[in-house]
């Protein structure tokens, strides 16, 4: 890929991600080639940055496609029929746990070992002219961590031959010759596993280019059993004369273990060496089983990065945009709107640089929501193909565009997120963010007869016509057993607080919104869950208990920049971290109540907080009483009610959902409902920019 001179950026967070933060880096003068393809991580160890591994890929195409070197001038060195699958994982550490004739015995032992962190993997080789199944598991980073495996699979309970120990084995191997054709390397391979060694085809690209075959013999973990495994070697076939293996290459065996249940076999490659090695696939695109089983345009780049499997993508970025745009918003929305998402999640990728060291984005809501040809669409294709190299430019630079699902009315200034963030960020008003709600029902917030809150969707409830002497209206259930739920949602997971039938009556307290992107509910969280949640994300000492909790600072949108928990900041790296901070909160858009308390402003501006548990004293029409503070119902002075509850947590009641910094994509899609077209909608939402076609 072509990105020219691009510091990495750190994290530009998008919608979905509740609980990871971001900071805005600017990037440098110059950057990415939009006629140039981008790489995407699927499965990469890259530290601290991202890890996501697997210990081998399963890969298919309803077209045939090739395996090769990323070598200019290579040829193709392995093609894969149509419909066929394969395997690919890197030649290293692993533990051989046993050799068996019996494929379920193998499977068997496998299964036991597929929950463990030591992944199994079955491979099946002829000896003799008999099937011997060999149980494996691995890739291990390192010969210490495969020994630590080896430890564990001894304690596992397996059934293993009482003439076999479990070893670890590595990636060192003896080459027993230089074939210029398949032919003469299988001929060799038969002569050499027909004296009882294990060895393997070996697929390697010469220098200028051409496919080469080699044998290797052994998987010693280090150079003492490699020297065991050529004494061996010497001894049987002294006609042989090998020596180490070094030149990159793919290691071909037979793989046994596709299905656990059933015996299933493919070709699986082993990448050796730190060379890269590359699926070339077709219009058709290649499907990667462990991905979902999604399919992919471009290449598959293949190759051993800190001892695991990186599979990286590389595609055109435009074709990567059908399905970044299609990821993250509906095919439905509006032409104007998904053009005005091409151009963000185009100017947010080209603005990355190779901010993941071997990738310049990865395929989750860490980057952008990238699913593959499945999230393709027609309408989707054109509105990129409409704007194909525009970007947002801003001070000559390109701006690294996020976005979040909805900015709950009002986008947030960079001070209220990550600190940082240039020009182009600032809060602005987003009104159009209600179209979130467009289809979602109503829910009444009401008080049961027997003291007991909670919220019913309005499709199941009507008014009366009556209210009670402080003007609250009453309702009643329109059909049998109306669920009353703890919050606005319907949530299989969470059972009911009541029930409401035909002609038994309930007071509204609010009429809410179900709860969703553009405005939500959440908790209540008891002390104990928000102190579990805090841990690790405040550098300050937490209470033993959180009595009091409050928004005590505020940003330009809204949005909190200071907690106090017991009257003490709770002080965090930046304020988006509030979000994770407490339980995942879909935003820092949010108030703070309490469930079980309520607070009163007395006549000489004194203010009092009364628990659930205590009676308080009330000046009403019939003179002065007494009321218990569990089923209370307060009134504010917006005529806003609640009920006080026994609970002693703590609700937050928010609106919007993501950071909300820049384009609100829910935003997008009213504005673009309205009438906006594609620039006017991004010049809404980024400060100071221009639109450029690169």
């Amino acid at each position: 890929m072509k990105w020219r001179g691009i510091a990495p950026l750190s994290k530009g967070l998008l919608a979905a991600v509740i609980a990871v933060g971001s900071l805005l880096i600017p990037a440098g003068a110059s950057h990415a080639d939009s006629n140039s393809t981008i790489r995407v991580a699927l499965y990469a160890d890259i530290g601290s940055k991202y890890k996501s591994t697997v210990p081998a890929v399963t890969m298919q195409s309803t077209q045939s496609f090739t395996l090769m070197s990323d070598q200019p001038g290579s040829v193709p060195l392995v093609s894969v029929p149509a419909q066929s699958r394969i395997r690919v994982s890197v030649d290293g550490y692993r533990v051989k746990v046993m050799e068996t004739s019996s494929w379920k015995t193998a499977a068997d032992a496998a299964k036991k070992l597929q929950s463990t962190s030591d992944k199994p993997q079955i491979f099946m080789i002829s000896r003799n002219g008999n099937n011997v199944y060999q149980l494996y598991t691995g890739v291990y980073a390192s010969e210490a961590a495969a020994k630590d495996g080896l430890a564990r699979v001894v304690k596992a309970g397996l059934a293993i031959p009482a003439d076999q120990t479990p070893a670890v084995k590595g990636d060192k191997h003896l080459s027993a010759g230089h074939y210029s054709s398949e032919q003469e390397a299988d001929t060799a391979l038969s002569s050499i596993t027909a004296a009882g060694f294990d060895a393997w085809k070996v697929f390697l690209s010469g220098s200028d280019g051409s496919a080469q075959f080699e044998v290797w013999v052994g998987e010693a973990a280090n150079d003492k059993d490699l020297a065991t495994v050529q004494t061996a070697v010497s001894a049987a076939l002294p006609q042989l004369v090998g020596s180490a293996a070094t030149s990159p290459g793919l290691i071909m065996r037979l793989d046994a273990g596709l299905d656990l249940s059933s015996e299933t076999q493919a070709n699986h490659y082993m990448v050796f060496g730190n060379a890269k090695f590359l699926a070339v696939g077709s219009e058709a695109g290649i499907q990667l089983e462990e991905r979902s089983k999604r399919t992919y345009r471009g290449n598959m780049e293949l190759s051993n990065l800190r001892g695991s499997l990186a599979v990286i993508n590389v595609v055109s970025l435009e074709q990567y945009l059908y399905a970044v745009v299609g990821g993250e918003v509906s095919s439905s929305w509006p032409d104007e709107a998904l053009k005005a998402q091409a151009v963000a999640a185009r100017s947010y990728a080209m603005a990355q640089g190779n901010r993941f060291e071997v990738a310049n984005v990865v395929d989750s809501t860490l980057s952008q929501v990238y699913n593959g040809i499945g999230s393709e669409a027609p309408v989707i294709i054109k509105a990129v193909d409409a704007t194909a190299g525009e970007v947002l430019m801003s001070g000559g630079k390109v701006v690294e565009a996020v976005f979040s699902s909805n900015s709950g009315g009002v986008t947030s200034d960079p001070s209220e997120v990550w600190g940082n963030g240039g020009d182009a960020f600032a809060s602005v008003p987003s009104k159009e963010d209600v179209a979130a709600t467009a289809t979602a029902k109503k829910w009444y917030y009401l008080l049961l007869a027997n003291g007991i809150s909670g919220y019913a969707r309005e499709d199941n409830i009507k008014l009366t016509g009556n209210k009670t002497a402080a003007g609250l209206d009453v309702v009643t259930a329109t059909t049998k057993d109306v669920n009353v739920r703890p919050l606005p949602a319907v949530e299989s997971s969470v059972s009911a607080v009541g029930k409401l039938n035909p002609g038994e009556n309930a007071v509204v307290l609010d009429k809410v919104y179900e709860s969703g992107s553009y405005s939500w509910i959440k908790g209540p969280y008891t002390s104990a869950e928000l102190l579990k949640s805090l841990q690790g994300k405040t550098t300050s000492t937490l209470p033993s208990s959180i009595l009091n909790l409050q928004v005590t600072q505020r940003g330009p949108s809204g949005r909190a920049i200071q907690v106090k928990a017991n009257g003490q900041a709770l002080d965090v790296k930046y304020p988006d971290m509030f979000r994770s901070a407490f339980n995942g909160l879909p935003s820092t858009l949010f108030d703070i109540v309490p469930a079980g308390s309520y607070t009163v402003l007395g006549a000489d501006g004194a203010t009092s907080t009364i628990g659930s548990s205590q009676s308080a004293g009330v000046l009403s029409a019939s003179g002065k009483v007494n009321v218990n503070g569990s089923g209370t119902v307060v009134m504010g002075g917006d005529s806003s009610a609640r009920a006080i509850t026994n609970s002693s947590g703590f609700l937050f009641i928010g609106q919007g959902y993501g950071h909300g910094l820049g384009m609100s994509q829910w935003g997008v899609k009213g504005m673009a409902d309205g009438g906006y077209d594609y620039k006017q909608i991004l010049q809404h939402y980024y400060q100071n920019v221009t639109i450029v076609k690169e």
